[in-house]
């Protein structure tokens, strides 16, 4: 299996915004995968380039505004993720710097052909250190399908 980095983004105290450091907190828990990096990216920065340097894949983990029930887990993969995240109106308040941070990989030769951004709808985004119960109740699903998706890349390496 290649280099592959699973990026969890937000901000814990601002409740659901904080579901993609969950994510991650979640997957860190499970038994480890070879070759994958788990990394709370909290509210990303472009300090986060140097991690994607030598990754040959790239999950990230988020809060995304995609119009559906709070809770639904949506998983963007390559150009899909891309178009999303080139959208007039962002979904996550991450989703400039993550935009911003992937051209910056494109630009230095080092963003990775493989990439997806697994999305939660959130449910609110206020002060608070706990994700709202449809989140909570997501995140095992969330974790199903990042690990399936991480096992996915895994079987194509091998």
């Amino acid at each position: 299996m290649g280099s592959i980095l699973v990026l969890g983004l937000g901000n814990v105290l601002q409740g659901d915004d904080g579901v993609g450091v969950h994510i991650v907190r979640y997957l860190a828990g499970q038994a480890p995968m070879t070759g994958v990096t788990v990394l709370d990216g909290g509210t990303i920065g472009a300090s986060l380039l140097v991690e994607l340097e030598g990754v040959d894949a790239l999950l990230v983990a988020d809060a995304v505004e995609s119009g559906q029930e709070a809770g639904q887990v949506t998983l963007f993969q390559g150009a899909e993720m891309d178009r999303l995240l080139t959208r007039p109106q962002a979904g996550s308040v991450h989703e400039a710097g993550l935009a911003e941070l992937l051209d910056m990989a494109r630009l230095l030769g080092c963003l990775p052909a493989r990439r997806a951004l697994l999305g939660v709808q959130p449910r609110t985004i206020a002060w608070g250190d706990a994700l709202s119960p449809p989140l909570a109740r997501s995140l095992p699903e969330a974790g199903r399908r990042a690990r399936a998706l991480l096992e996915e890349w895994g079987r194509e390496d091998s």
